[in-house]
């Protein structure tokens, strides 16, 4: 990713630049997608892709798999909030700063530092790795400013494919396509009720409902599980029903209308730093990229 960038300024104080999206469009979708996926974070969808990584990353719940790896090694029980700040941290860094910049190659091998402590099926990757690509277009396209065009798919499906191959995974799907009928298959032999699907569902919401006030706690699952509403077989895989219908139509309508407003005003800071976000685990904004890494591992790491 080249060094020269432009950093720009919000149109008229207020709204979205719309010189951003002109150097997306210019920008070739193999090549530059390190840069395109920059722009979506830090200009674009900085809030929507921060949320809808959020809804992927509980999806992974549903695998059998995954979840029991994370079961096991039992932080998201014990230091569920420092797990949570731990994973946005590396996966924004390496979004921001791509796996050429130093700080997002130092990211990724903190991320693979981490999974060579423990043995995971590649499928079980691709699956995750299918997530982070999935579930922002979908987002985009529901409750987005915009949708996502398909120059800024095929970037983002690129960026995460050589993420992927970063990470060692084998067997990459080739297209978008290819990889949602992969993943189709996956779920219908691994999207199984396991008692550890839904301990680690069940502690991570205790992690969101430690983010709003104690009236307001009751509502974190049916709000999380409104997005699910649709996927019977996931909900039923960590042992939730969907929320009552009209409240799902609520929240969800909700957010939608959200878009006429969020086409025209670019909220929040422009560009969109990661340490913009709320920081729980390092309120001081002070750490150490190698530091993001679960408890249980530093004894191991420093023995």
């Amino acid at each position: 990713m080249s060094n020269v960038q432009v950093n720009y300024q919000k149109h008229l104080g207020f709204m979205h630049n719309p010189a951003v999206k002109a150097e997306i469009a210019a920008l070739d979708a193999v090549n530059d997608c390190q840069r395109i996926v920059q722009l979506l974070v830090q200009y674009e969808f900085a809030w929507d892709i921060t949320r809808s990584l959020e809804i992927a990353l509980f999806y992974t719940y549903g695998s059998a798999t995954v979840s029991g790896l994370l079961d096991r090694t039992g932080e998201f029980a014990k230091h569920g909030q420092k797990r949570y700040d731990d994973t946005r941290l590396l996966i924004a860094h390496f979004m921001d700063g791509g796996w050429d910049g130093p700080i997002g190659s130092a990211a990724l091998a903190r991320m693979n530092k981490t999974h060579a402590h423990y043995k995971i099926a590649n499928d079980d990757f691709l699956f995750v790795l299918w997530t982070f690509i999935d579930f922002p277009i979908r987002w985009s396209l529901q409750f987005g400013p915009r949708p996502f065009t398909a120059h800024e798919q095929l970037a983002w499906f690129n960026f995460w494919i050589e993420i992927g191959r970063r990470m060692g995974m084998v067997e990459l799907p080739t297209t978008k396509t290819a990889f949602d009928e992969w993943v189709d298959l996956y779920c219908s032999k691994v999207f199984v009720y396991a008692p550890a699907n839904q301990r680690v569902a069940e502690a991570t919401l205790a992690i969101l409902k430690g983010w709003v006030p104690s009236a307001m706690q009751g509502m974190v699952g049916p709000v999380v599980y409104s997005f699910f509403a649709d996927d019977s077989r996931f909900l039923a895989a960590i042992g939730a029903t969907a929320p009552n219908p009209v409240l799902v139509k609520t929240i969800l309508s909700s957010l939608k209308a959200l878009n006429t407003l969020r086409r025209q005003v670019a909220f929040g800071p422009y560009p969109f730093a990661v340490d913009d976000a709320i920081n729980r685990s390092y309120p001081s904004g002070v750490y150490a990229i190698d530091a993001l890494k679960p408890v249980h591992l530093e004894k191991v790491e420093n023995d």
